[in-house]
């Protein structure tokens, strides 16, 4: 996924209300971007954090700058959570995720499951409908370790149960977990922050619900699926 144009860096302010960023660019203008990310961004919220912006140029836009990246200790982490359903989108057309490839035909947005819609449903004559669920990772805590979530996440506990069912009736049942930084390789859920959620991982994964993560190649030119890392259960 290419952005439009090269981003430009500055510097974090703040960031609050959970989708509004105030920073200064390179050339000292104060803007205030959209922050496209409703979780809490432990470890990237921090006033003075270098980051990266994007600009629409669409007038009607109340914000003209969006959040895009922000830099950690030298790597880059991608914030904006509309990225990894576009960035999943691509890989599947190009068959670049050996697990996922081979259907014809990708349907985002289906409605399945208690008035929930999945992100991707994998079709294939004679072969069992695949239901794909994809969920942003951006938390680093200590060492290379990704987890998921970084708060609270009722929903997607939720969708694990709904994939469950979706495995009890013989169809393939898939969450991803796509890791927007640059300094992980392995991945694991988060106990402490959302232990309802880690034992729904469990759980599903021992109901045949597939777990699949993978990582992402990012610059501030674009952002790629990148490649698999290991589950630390």
């Amino acid at each position: 996924m290419d952005f439009p144009q090269p981003l430009k860096r500055g510097q974090l302010i703040q960031r609050y209300k959970r989708f509004l960023a105030d920073i200064v660019l390179e050339d000292g203008t104060e803007i205030t971007a959209h922050c496209p990310n409703p979780g809490a961004m432990l470890g990237l919220n921090m006033p003075g954090l270098p980051v990266w912006v994007s600009r629409s140029p669409d007038p009607k836009r109340k914000l003209a700058h969006t959040l895009e990246l922000v830099e950690v200790d030298g790597g880059l982490v991608g914030i904006n959570t509309m990225h990894p359903n576009r960035l999943v989108a691509e890989a599947l057309a190009a068959d670049a995720i050996p697990e996922l490839s081979g259907y014809a035909s990708h349907r985002r947005e289906v409605k399945y499951g208690q008035a929930s819609r999945i992100d991707f449903l994998l079709e294939e004559p004679d072969r069992p409908r695949c239901w794909l669920e994809v969920k942003n990772c951006h938390l680093r805590r200590a060492g290379t370790l990704a987890e998921f979530p970084d708060c609270v996440a009722a929903r997607s506990t939720k969708h694990l149960r709904e994939l469950v069912a979706m495995a009890a009736q013989g169809d393939r049942a898939v969450a991803l977990f796509v890791v927007q930084r640059t300094d992980c390789d392995a991945f694991a859920a988060c106990h402490d922050l959302d232990p309802a959620f880690a034992r729904g991982l469990e759980a599903a994964a021992e109901a045949g619900v597939e777990v699949l993560v993978y990582g992402c190649d990012l610059s501030p030119e674009r952002v790629s699926i990148g490649g698999q890392m290991p589950w630390a259960r």
